[in-house]
């Protein structure tokens, strides 16, 4: 069942959704810890890591509802899953839009490293074939590339929204002195 071209589809899409977090993880954090003068929005950008985790979970599962329909029965659901663990931990994502999990922001990227260590284990396994693995060593990075654009663009409009809403609650804020 491991070995089919279906579950190789699904395990790319994973690693197209989830393998670029940890390096985005890392600039990030890179970008608010060595700061000398830190202000406050790149103090807060580090916070906003899971959010935009979660929102690159929605948009996974967003991808999984529409390659189900029309047909969401259970029965149309295990005849379409190849890897239901890999996919429940997939799916799992959207925890991390629940500001309590949210707080440690190293619990999303201890989470995206099953989806890293896929996609370095698909590099391993396709440089040690001697025929062809050079274009799917390419396709592969490809792949992560666009992974990083993913969570790159989630984490901009989620750091966008944030601050759009911190700006829009700091002018509603009713004045202390009247």
């Amino acid at each position: 069942m491991e070995d089919t071209f279906f579950a190789y589809l699904q395990r790319l899409e994973m690693i197209a959704f989830f393998s670029g977090y940890p390096l985005m993880y890392t600039i990030i954090l890179f970008i608010t810890v060595n700061q000398k003068v830190k202000s406050n929005f790149k103090s807060r950008l580090a916070s906003l890591l899971p959010f935009a985790y979660a929102l690159v979970g929605t948009l996974y599962i967003g991808l999984q509802l529409k390659n189900l329909y029309p047909d969401y029965s259970i029965a149309n659901i295990k005849l379409s899953v190849e890897q239901p663990y890999l996919k429940i931990w997939a799916l799992l994502t959207v925890l991390f839009w629940i500001p309590i999990i949210a707080k440690k922001t190293v619990f999303s990227l201890l989470h995206s490293f099953v989806f890293f260590f896929l996609l370095i284990n698909d590099l391993f396994v396709q440089s040690s074939l001697s025929n062809g693995g050079n274009h799917i060593i390419k396709n592969v990075m490809n792949v992560f590339t666009e992974s990083l654009l993913i969570n790159v663009f989630s984490f901009i409009i989620v750091a966008v929204v944030y601050f759009l809403f911190l700006r829009i609650r700091q002018h509603t804020k009713p004045d202390p002195a009247q």
